[in-house]
């Protein structure tokens, strides 16, 4: 009787803690889905392994669900995970399912892990990890674990546009065997990566993002090639 008691106490707590990892989820959700399209300055600082690849500004431009475009006079390296891969994935709930993980403190903030798992087993996203502060609804980091892409842990900040889940710093770190290089480039980490002169096996790419226009109106358009 007393076994029967702890696994019944158990049953609940998960439960519990399923219900409220889905509403945290949901407000961030929500705060996601509140920015229909946005512009930005980005500055863009790569640091990959065996590649020289020079800081460069861009401008990018979203609109939901899943629109992005990019506008560099030079090569920009943006990984779309953290950007409109994700968002689009968080806003179709019926397609993951979400628990509570435990808490971790990043920078004085004390976050809650929510694990997303996708429930087609064809999805290109199969988990994201993300640490929410549930205080201020804002990812403070993510993990996103892709078919194609490997891991990518991101890092977040925010600034003046925190109120709509804006971040003002993303720090992206890679994977280098798994990560996809644009066409650009003639160097090819896949095949250099056991050189003598670098072993690391992570990249990271860094944006600085400032002067949000938000909520102004882009056409469809604007998004054709």
């Amino acid at each position: 009787m007393k076994l029967f008691s702890i696994y019944i106490l158990l049953l609940f707590s998960f439960c519990a803690h399923g219900q409220d990892a889905q509403s945290l989820l949901n407000k961030v959700v929500n705060k996601m889905e509140g920015v229909t399209d946005y512009s930005a300055n980005v500055q863009i600082i790569a640091d990959i392994p065996l590649i020289k690849i020079l800081p460069s500004n861009a401008k990018i431009y979203y609109k939901k669900p899943d629109k992005f475009k990019v506008v560099s006079k030079g090569i920009a390296i943006l990984p779309k995970q953290g950007f409109t891969d994700m968002n689009a994935f968080l806003s179709s709930r019926d397609k993951y399912m979400v628990v509570f993980a435990g808490t971790k403190n990043i920078e004085g903030v004390e976050t809650s892990l929510l694990t997303v798992i996708a429930n087609d087993s064809d999805s290109e996203i199969i988990l994201i990890k993300l640490w929410v502060d549930p205080l201020k609804v804002l990812i403070m980091a993510s993990e996103i674990t892709t078919r194609s892409s490997g891991n990518v842990k991101i890092d977040y900040k925010y600034n003046l546009q925190a109120k709509n889940g804006l971040p003002s710093n993303i720090k992206f770190t890679v994977d280098v065997k798994e990560f996809k290089m644009p066409k650009s480039f003639s160097s090819n980490p896949h095949k250099t990566s056991k050189s003598k002169g670098n072993k690391r096996k992570t990249g990271t790419i860094k944006l600085n993002i400032s002067n949000y226009k938000v909520n102004q109106g882009i056409a469809n358009s604007f998004f054709v090639k």
